[in-house]
C-alpha cells in the first residue's frame, strides 16, 4: 500500500490516496463536532460520547485510512516508519483542515463556543504535562493494539483495536480534563481555539506541541518495547526481559496517574469508568509484552497458580517496577494538584468492612483474570479478556469505593498512600489493604485450582498449600 503498513486490524488498505485523505477529514470532522455538541450541550456523559465517536470511526474508516484523526497518531506511526512522509504530510493537513472546519461548524450551529485554557487554578505547565501524558497514552494505545503483527494475541486485538483507542480516550477525557480540557489531539486543538477566537486565541499553539511530544514519546517507547515493529514489522515476535519490566512501570504510572486525577474530583460520575476504561486499554496494549499484570496481587495470583514463566525472581521485579510506576503516577498527580486522597475507611466504616470489601473485590478481579487470561488450553473467552477484567474493576469500584476507596491492587493504594504523605508526611495505612488484597489474591488462585484442575496439569507444584 503506498500508505505504509496497514493496521493489524484491517486487511491491507485498496483504496487511492484521495480515499483515505478523504476518509482522515471525515473522521476528523465527525470527531471535532462530536466535541463541540456534547460540551455545549453540557452533557454530563460529555466523555463518553466522545470516545464513543472515536471507537465507531476507527471501526467504519480503519480499512480506508488506518484511522488516524489526529496527527499526533499520525507523527508517531511516521517516527516508526510505518508511512511515508508524503502520505503523513497529507494526512496532517487534512486532519487540520478537518478540525479548523468542525469548530467553525459547531459555532455555526450554537452561535457560541467554550475556550481552549488550562482548567481554573492550573497554568499551562499543569496543562501541558497532562496533555503530554494522555496524548502518549491514546498514541501508545493505537501503536499497540492497531499497528501490532506477528505477536501471539493478534486476533483480540484486530477485534478491538477500535474499542481499546476509545477506552484510552475515555481515561484521558475523565482525567485530563480536570486540568487542560482534554483535546490529546492538535487537530481538535486548533478547532476548538479558532472557533473561540472571539474570546482569546492562542493556547492552541503550546497544546500542539504538548500533543506531538506524546505522540512521539509513545511511539519511542513502542520502539523499545517492540522493536520487531519498525518498519514492515515483519521480524516477529520479540520481548525481551526489560521490556516487561518497562510495561508494567508505564502501565502503573498511567493506572496510578489516572485514578489519582479521578479520585480528586468531586462527583465524577464516570470516575470508574474512566480508571477501567484505563485498564481495559492498558491490557489489550501490553498483555502480548508483560502479560499486562499491572496488579501486584495478580502477579502473586498466577505465581501461586504455578504459571511456568512466573519465578519467584520474576514476581519480585514485576513487584518492584509496578510499585515504583504506581508511586510515580501519584506524586506526579499530586505534584500537579496539590490535592492527594487519604487511604482508609470512608465515613460511617470501619478497617473490618475494609478487609471484608478488598478481600472479595480482590479476589474477584484476580479469580476473573486468572480464568480468562492464563489458560493454558484454547478459549473464546481469551479474545474478551480486557473487558472482563475492566468490569470487575466497575464492579469493585462502584461496590465498595465507598466503603475502602475500591482499590482491589496493592501498587495502586501504596501509591495513593504514598502521595498522601507527600503532603501530610503520615504513611503506613496502605499495608492492611496490601496485606488483605495479597489474602484476596491467594484465595482465587486456590478457587482456581479447585475448579479447573484440568489447568493444572503439567504444573509441578501450586505454591499455596495447606
Amino acid at each position: 500500500s503506498p500508505a505504509g503498513r496497514s493496521p493489524a486490524g484491517w486487511d491491507a488498505m485498496p483504496g487511492t490516496d484521495r480515499e483515505r485523505y478523504a476518509a482522515e477529514f471525515v473522521g476528523t470532522y465527525v470527531l471535532v463536532m462530536s466535541v463541540g455538541c456534547s460540551v455545549l450541550t453540557g452533557s454530563p456523559l460529555a466523555p463518553l460520547c466522545i470516545a464513543a465517536a472515536l471507537t465507531v470511526l476507527v471501526f467504519a474508516l480503519g480499512g480506508v485510512s488506518g484511522a488516524h484523526f489526529n496527527p499526533a497518531v499520525t507523527t508517531a506511526v511516521l517516527f516508526m516508519g510505518i508511512i511515508d512522509s508524503k502520505t503523513a504530510m497529507v494526512y496532517v493537513v487534512m486532519q487540520l483542515l478537518a478540525g479548523v472546519a468542525g469548530g467553525i461548524s459547531y459555532l455555526f450551529l450554537f452561535g457560541r463556543s467554550f475556550n481552549l485554557i488550562p482548567k481554573s487554578g492550573f497554568t499551562w505547565i499543569g496543562a501541558g504535562t497532562v496533555e503530554v501524558v494522555y496524548t502518549f497514552f491514546l498514541v501508545f494505545v493505537v501503536l499497540n493494539t492497531a499497528y501490532t503483527q506477528g505477536f501471539s494475541n493478534a486476533k483480540a486485538k484486530q477485534q478491538f483495536a477500535g474499542v481499546a483507542i476509545g477506552l484510552s480516550l475515555l481515561a484521558g477525557i475523565t482525567s485530563a480534563g480536570y486540568v487542560s480540557g482534554a483535546m490529546l489531539n492538535p487537530a481538535l486543538a486548533l478547532g476548538v481555539d479558532l472557533a473561540s477566537a472571539g474570546i482569546g486565541f492562542g493556547y492552541c499553539l503550546a497544546y500542539m506541541v504538548f500533543q506531538l511530544l506524546g505522540g512521539v514519546a509513545a511511539a519511542g517507547l513502542t520502539c523499545v518495547l517492540r522493536p520487531s515493529q519498525i518498519g514492515d514489522g515483519t521480524s516477529g515476535e520479540i520481548i525481551h526481559d526489560h521490556a516487561k519490566y518497562l510495561a508494567e512501570f508505564v502501565g502503573l504510572f498511567l493506572f496510578a496517574f489516572t485514578l489519582g486525577l479521578n479520585a480528586i474530583q468531586p462527583d465524577n460520575i464516570l470516575g470508574v469508568f474512566g480508571v477501567a476504561a484505563a485498564l481495559v486499554a492498558l491490557v489489550y496494549a501490553v498483555s502480548d509484552v508483560s502479560g499486562a499484570h499491572l496488579n501486584p496481587a495478580v502477579t502473586f495470583a498466577l505465581w501461586a497458580r504455578g504459571q511456568r514463566d512466573m519465578d519467584a525472581g520474576r514476581v519480585v521485579m514485576y513487584w518492584l517496577c509496578q510499585f515504583a510506576g504506581g508511586s510515580v503516577g501519584a506524586l506526579l498527580c499530586v505534584g500537579l494538584t496539590w490535592k492527594s486522597v487519604p487511604v482508609g475507611p470512608q465515613p460511617g466504616y470501619t478497617w473490618v468492612s475494609v478487609v471484608v470489601v478488598e478481600t472479595i473485590f480482590t479476589f474477584l478481579l484476580t479469580l476473573v483474570v486468572l480464568c480468562v487470561a492464563s489458560l493454558s488450553t484454547s478459549s473464546n473467552l481469551t479474545d474478551f479478556y480486557g473487558f472482563a477484567i475492566g468490569f470487575a474493576v466497575v464492579a469493585g469500584g462502584y461496590a465498595v469505593g465507598n466503603i475502602s476507596g475500591g482499590y482491589l491492587n496493592p501498587s495502586l493504594v501504596v501509591a495513593m498512600d504514598f502521595g498522601h504523605a507527600a503532603k501530610t508526611a503520615r504513611f503506613g495505612r496502605s499495608i492492611a489493604y496490601v496485606l488483605v488484597q495479597i489474602l484476596g489474591a491467594g484465595f482465587a488462585a486456590l478457587v482456581f485450582a479447585t475448579t479447573r484442575k484440568h489447568e493444572m496439569k503439567g504444573v509441578k507444584s501450586f505454591k499455596l498449600t495447606w
